[in-house]
């Protein structure tokens, strides 16, 4: 099948399969990633830990993300996602075995093996959804990607909780996830389409060492301070997910608000649903516009709001759920930078510039999920955590919500709708043509002092 019957084509045809497949596998390793944080108390007593303690190891899944975000980009723009993505459901099933073990030393190698290998998933499709399918659909894609991710991660929030309150051993449930995730190895193995395109040509030449390609895939993206953008506000509105929603929400309402365990289950995994919502949404209307930074800035400002009313509002000034779902949909905005560093590079390194913006994306998740946790064990110094000690802790994330703002405004906007002023004059070497609206403004834009 032709590279624009695969973009136009029928549900059978090898993209619309291909992105199906990736897009399961990212469902279930959201779901996979974000159980931990409906069994703290559980899991804490299970490997002989603090609340902090377990904050970290839960962390080390990031440790393994973050570095192999740039290892699974370039393999996808080497070798196409047949190749790499079985390898990956293969290794993260092995992960989540390893975790079940209830061993500290195996748990933590298990976290890490799952975050390195969880990374291919939305890679891989983010990768076909971006090269696969027409540009008009790009965002729109990457945001309902994330959208089935959250679904999985809310399907945890609900099930695996109430699930271990009623007596299931907590190991059960990351046995069973290992297993699928070698069901997914075989499925990705019997069914993921062959790229074609993958490793092929670079240029106008044929591939002959990788290496140095992937030097020249790196040298490209890296070099380009719009990829440097992409990375730090997609980071800085999915942090107020990652590290406050996902590991520490639960605790939060239940610590600070005195909410019934089940009931802050509940109202956590409303970010979820949130997410589900606002990802799609905001893709697709950043489609139908054809602009990329009023969407962000939009939602990066409901998300600073929502932030503050949760932190310094009363327990009763919304109604139960709504700051939640509030939150979860502002911070969908996060991946619409997915879609403009694919925009800002060359098509050639669509993988890899995917791989880029998530290593920057969830190096800071990294580096900054421990870190509040230490910022929360110092404010309530050893005693029982109240309002005033996440207050403390968690203001932060109202800084980082407005650097992201700030950041966008030097954003360069890649919408279609930017792209009627188009002048075709192309650079040597290059395969997307040169805008005057491309030039470069200030000194984030040159890329001189990024």
């Amino acid at each position: 099948m032709s590279a624009q019957n695969e973009k136009t084509g029928s549900w059978s045809s090898p993209a619309i399969l291909g992105w199906s497949l990736a897009s399961l596998f990212y469902l279930y390793q959201y779901a996979l990633r974000s159980a931990p944080a409906a069994v703290v108390p559980q899991l804490s007593h299970a490997f002989g830990v603090t609340a902090a303690g377990l904050s970290t190891l839960v962390g080390l899944f990031y440790y393994g993300y973050a570095p192999f975000s740039l290892v699974a980009g370039v393999a996808m723009d080497q070798l196409g996602p047949r190749k790499v993505t079985p390898i990956a459901a293969a290794t993260i099933g092995m992960g989540t075995i390893l975790f079940a073990t209830g061993n500290l030393a195996f748990a933590a190698l298990g976290s890490f093996l799952q975050g390195a290998a969880a990374v291919f998933a939305f890679v891989a499709a983010a990768y076909i959804a971006t090269t696969r399918f027409p540009a008009s659909l790009a965002a729109s894609l990457i945001g309902l990607t994330q959208m089935l991710g959250m679904v999985g991660g809310a399907a945890s929030m609900f099930l695996v909780g109430p699930a271990i309150s009623a007596g299931l051993p907590w190991n059960a449930f990351w046995i069973f996830m290992g297993i699928v995730g070698f069901i997914l190895t075989t499925a990705q193995l019997a069914f993921m389409p062959a790229d074609q395109q993958a490793g092929k040509t670079v240029g106008s030449k044929r591939v002959g060492s990788r290496k140095s390609n992937v030097i020249a895939a790196f040298r490209s993206v890296f070099s380009n301070p719009q990829s440097i953008l992409c990375g730090l506000i997609a980071g800085f509105l999915f942090i107020p997910t990652t590290t406050f929603s996902m590991i520490w929400g639960v605790q939060f309402l239940q610590e600070a608000h005195n909410i019934p365990y089940a009931v802050a289950i509940l109202r956590s995994a409303s970010v979820s649903v949130g997410w589900m919502i606002g990802a799609p949404l905001l893709g697709l209307l950043s489609d139908r516009i054809g602009r990329r930074k009023p969407v962000i800035i939009a939602s990066a400002a409901l998300l600073f709001t929502c932030l503050l009313a949760i932190l310094f509002g009363g327990p009763g000034l919304f109604p139960a759920y709504s700051l939640g779902l509030a939150v979860g949909f502002a911070s969908g905005a996060a991946m619409i930078p997915y879609t403009i560093i694919k925009e800002a590079n060359r098509p050639k390194f669509g993988g890899t510039a995917t791989g880029v913006i998530s290593f920057i994306n969830f190096s800071l998740s990294a580096i900054l999920g421990p870190a509040f946790g230490t910022l929360l064990a110092r404010a309530s110094n050893g005693a029982n955590r109240a309002l005033v000690h996440y207050q403390i802790a968690f203001t932060p994330l109202l800084i980082i919500v407005a650097l992201a703002i700030f950041l966008t405004f030097h954003l360069r906007e890649t919408g279609t709708a930017s792209k009627t002023a188009e002048t075709p004059k192309h650079g040597q070497g290059s395969e997307m043509p040169y805008r005057r609206s491309d030039r470069p403004r200030n000194a984030l834009e040159r890329g001189h002092n990024v």
